[in-house]
């Protein structure tokens, strides 16, 4: 039993990061520690309306958490995992992984519609430069536009236009109904009033309800554990995407628990570490560290453990999906992260370092930062 004060934790404040955070808490509260968690806003949440690879800082979601811990006001952060740099601060260490969430992606739709069946030119929404590539890779016909925000947040802006658009047909009928459109003639289209129909809703489709629409989308990308450990799944509908295809980001669904390398980083360790979800997220980051890509390449990385080995499969697009380097690899569980540097070399040696050298190009053409603002590498 942990022999010092409460621990006190970071998190980033938003409802699904608070969850992410509560997991751990319970996690360490299940190992008799007692857990304080402190909510620090971030850079990535004070800017909401720019994409993820324009916001000019690497680490927009973590450094101002880490940056608590290493001051010694708090004695660790909780971080979403494929949110944090490759290269943390020497006195910074990833104290634990606990069991990681499930990796891939889901396509989500206002009416269960799977990727193939999307209307031609249809609209999806995500924020990710790795889902767009993937996504105009199986069907270059979509257009795929900018989406940010919580999970909230994205599944309004995904329900609002049909709902909008039931409730104005619905709220037609009631005027019928009463008699106020002079049509004696008029039989039910529903069988409920708009105010019931508005009753039986859940809290998203009344929150959606409300929303402006400001681009219609006809489906939306979203991580699979973020959904989940949101709470949402069970209120929209939702196809999970295969990881052979639309291979995910180095980390995702995982967590992570930094802290200062001291009797702390220990503890924490050694109460709910995963030892096999960190090997795998080892092996997809120090790919991503080789490569050098980061947020502003489209890069998927994903590492399971099968028996004596870690199968790694890594895509590297260009920021159409137009072209790609592409490769799996069976790497000794023993000597894994030795494997995935040769690995990612090879990779690098076979195009992908160019496909991300040109994205870095592309970026930096879009926005240019503010000297003090420089990304410091990720």
């Amino acid at each position: 039993m942990k022999t010092r004060g409460t621990l006190r934790l970071a998190t980033r404040g938003s409802t699904l990061a608070r969850r992410q955070a509560t997991l751990v808490k319970e996690a360490l509260e299940n190992h008799r520690y007692e857990v304080e968690l402190v909510t620090v806003e971030t850079t990535g949440d004070q800017i909401r309306d720019e994409l993820i690879h324009r916001l000019g800082k690497t680490g927009a979601f973590v450094r101002e958490l880490d940056e608590r811990v290493l001051e010694g006001d708090l004695d660790g952060a909780i971080h979403s995992m494929k949110d944090m740099p490759t290269e943390q601060p020497d006195d910074l260490v990833t104290a634990a992984v606990p069991e990681r969430g499930r990796p891939g992606d889901y396509l989500v739709t206002p009416d269960g519609a799977t990727l193939e069946e999307l209307p031609q030119g249809a609209t999806v929404g995500t924020s990710s430069l790795r889902r767009r590539a993937q996504l105009l890779s199986e069907r270059s016909d979509l257009t795929v536009e900018p989406l940010r925000g919580n999970v909230d947040t994205r599944l309004e802006k995904l329900l609002a236009p049909s709902l909008q658009a039931e409730h104005e047909e619905r709220s037609e009928a009631d005027k019928e109904r009463k008699g106020e459109t002079g049509n004696e003639d008029f039989e039910p289209e529903f069988d409920q009033t708009v105010d019931e129909w508005f009753d039986g809703l859940s809290e998203l489709e009344k929150q959606a309800l409300g929303r402006e629409i400001e681009t219609e989308y006809d489906a939306i990308v979203l991580a699979q554990a973020g959904l989940e450990r949101s709470g949402l799944d069970h209120y929209v509908d939702a196809q999970e995407l295969p990881t052979g295809t639309f291979v995910p980001a180095p980390g995702q669904g995982a967590l992570a628990v930094t802290a200062t390398d001291d009797e702390t980083a220990t503890e924490i360790q050694s109460a709910i570490d995963h030892p096999r979800s960190r090997v795998e997220t080892t092996v997809e980051r120090t790919v991503l560290a080789e490569l050098g890509g980061g947020c502003i390449a489209p890069i998927g990385i994903y590492a399971i453990i099968q028996g004596e080995y870690v199968h790694a499969a890594v895509s590297v697009f260009d920021r159409d999906g137009e072209e790609s380097v592409a490769a799996t690899r069976d790497l000794p569980v023993e000597d894994h992260a030795t494997a995935a540097r040769e690995f990612a070399q090879d990779l690098a040696d076979r195009g992908a370092a160019e496909l991300i050298e040109n994205a870095r190009k592309e970026t930096e053409s879009e926005s240019e930062p503010s000297q003090e603002d420089q990304p410091e590498g990720k």
